[in-house]
């Protein structure tokens, strides 16, 4: 009988007997195959197999201790939480700015009241460049594409009658990030709010903004240094806040891959980590604080796949390459936002749909924090109606659908697990070719990120152009004579006006001498290459605008004109 038993096939053999008698009885002779054009393959162009089961695991020794692990618990692939949304939902935190400071208050007022549980504050063009409303540049563009703030009296008036002590506020900001949030924590003290009070998020992610979004101001280097004075700062002066979110959502906005963001992004925080050590910093002192940004895109596995590979990738670079002793140092933390880049003009109503297949994907990927985009987003701000819609999606996905009561529901499907490890492994693969040509900056120089993006987004269109990529409403399924029946947001001259009339006021009444005082100190401590923090909110109390103090670094720092690449 022993004997016997040992002859019987084992369940794998039996699983691999069976379905090469599936492949060729049934699924290859009896199989109906498509013939519209559509490849099978991800957003990002990769191909993807027709079915994928336990052979997998077989053929690469697949070992669920560690490649999963549990909520919690290294590698955090199941979540960087114990009970993840079992304990506590994420936090809804939809991006609102437009206009005067007062219109967007009155925004964040009504998103408070409806259920969202934080702030995420949009500024416009010229803030995010760093120019005062009433700069000759901002001309046409004051409060079009978020709100206007030029001094801390704005940054007053977008906070009244918040208790910004007690909701976290998240602010997308870059090339002057660390002046906007000088201003934001002048505003706090001035409510008599300590700084250690404050939670919430800076983006603050210069490099991506080099790489993707080109809302730059100074060169490279000197802008690294600026995030790592954030970072330094808020270790030692503001331990409830995150002063850099390393964001790979504006390089997916602007073409890439999933393996492209999941490796650039990760590259881009391991040189603030790298640099802010150099600085003197303990990793475990400043690394726990360390947040991060994805996009979720309408490729719903590849995404979920991509935050799972982020974990992974993270923790062990942390633990092993960095030495991080601190268990918090290890987990990867991070925020999601809905593709902009996915929602369409045409049927915009067809991008609500979008947009609850993608934050799913967020959720189930483990996401902290999650902000869903307006279906109006395309064609202007979002309007309060398209907001609200945006706000209860989260929540019908949080409260109704049942998501939230497991933890880590897609765990150990072969076809997350295989996804989740190709881009791991083709994630790697980038970021030790960045770490061969000398690193991010270097990369950033030599055009390498463009045009590794350039390549990814040119891909896509030819697969739009030829039909084998289709998108509802664009090249199929296509309305002729549409008319868009949604409400629209307008932008009047009166948000310019108002906000140039307030800052010559401003100008006229504060204490100038106090401010040139303040200015050249601020100079000699950029060229002192010391800690800038201090010295900006010493300037934003004497009503040093922002353009102003923008222009008095940038005299030591130089401004940056980046190379073109073909």
């Amino acid at each position: 009988m022993k004997k016997q038993d040992n002859l019987k096939p084992k369940p794998n053999d039996r699983y691999a007997s069976n379905r090469k008698r599936w492949e060729e009885e049934t699924y290859k002779p009896k199989g109906r195959f498509r013939t519209d054009g559509v490849t099978f393959s991800t957003v990002s162009s990769a191909e993807v197999p027709h079915i994928v089961g336990p052979e997998y695991f077989e053929e690469t020794g697949w070992d669920p201790a560690e490649k999963l692990g549990w909520p919690g618990e290294y590698p955090y692939v199941r979540g960087v939480q114990p009970t993840m949304y079992r304990g506590k939902l994420w936090t809804m935190r939809q991006f609102a700015g437009f206009g005067k400071p007062e219109e967007t208050n009155e925004r964040f007022k009504y998103l408070l009241e409806n259920g969202q549980t934080g702030l995420s504050v949009a500024f416009d063009l010229p803030t995010l460049m760093g120019h005062d409303a009433d700069d000759a540049v901002s001309l046409g563009e004051v409060g079009k594409c978020g709100v206007a703030i030029s001094s801390r009296e704005d940054m007053d008036t977008l906070f009244d009658g918040i208790p910004m002590d007690e909701i976290t506020t998240s602010m997308t900001i870059n090339g002057p990030a660390a002046i906007i949030w000088a201003f934001f924590i002048a505003t706090a003290e001035r409510k008599g709010i300590n700084r250690s009070k404050l939670g919430g998020t800076l983006q603050n992610d210069i490099l991506k903004e080099f790489i993707a979004q080109k809302e730059f101001i100074y060169h490279p280097e000197p802008s690294v240094k600026l995030v790592v004075d954030t970072i330094e700062f808020a270790t030692k002066e503001m331990p409830l806040w995150n002063s850099v979110s390393i964001s790979g959502y504006h390089i997916r906005e602007a073409g890439s891959t999933a393996a492209q963001e999941l490796a650039f992004t990760l590259m881009d925080g391991f040189t603030y980590t790298e640099e802010t050590m150099k600085r003197g910093l303990d990793v475990d002192s400043f690394a726990p604080r360390l947040s991060h940004f994805f996009n979720a895109h309408i490729d719903f596995f590849e995404e979920i796949g991509k935050y799972r590979a982020a974990k992974r990738i993270y923790s062990r670079r942390m633990k092993e390459r960095y030495g991080a002793k601190d268990k918090r140092s290890w987990l990867l933390r991070f925020h999601t936002q809905t593709a902009g880049c996915s929602l369409t003009a045409q049927q915009p109503e067809n991008n609500i749909v979008r947009t609850a297949i993608e934050a799913l994907a967020g959720v189930l990927g483990g996401t902290q924090s999650l902000h869903t985009n307006s279906m109006d987003e395309t064609l202007a701000l979002p309007s309060e109606k398209a907001a609200t819609i945006a706000l209860r999606t989260q929540q019908i996905l949080g409260y109704e659908t049942g998501v939230a009561n497991t933890m880590d529901p897609l765990g150990g499907s072969y076809f997350i697990e295989s996804m989740t490890d190709n881009l791991e492994k083709e994630a790697e693969a980038y970021i030790k070719q960045i770490e061969d040509m000398g690193g991010v900056v270097k990369g950033i120089e030599n055009g390498f990120f463009q045009k590794e993006i350039a390549r990814a987004a040119y891909k896509h269109q030819q697969e739009l152009d030829s039909g084998e990529r289709v998108i509802v409403g664009v090249n199929k399924f296509v309305n002729k004579n549409e008319k868009i029946d949604i409400p629209i947001l307008q932008i009047s001259q009166d948000v310019e006006d108002n906000q140039v009339a307030k800052l010559k006021d401003l100008r006229n009444r504060r204490d100038n001498t106090k401010v040139g005082e303040t200015l050249e100190k601020l100079h000699r401590v950029c060229e002192n290459d010391e800690n800038v923090m201090p010295c900006l909110i010493e300037c934003a109390h004497a009503d040093v605008t922002l353009g102003e103090m923008v222009r008095a670094m940038e005299v030591v720092y130089g401004t940056y004109v980046e190379t073109a690449h073909f």
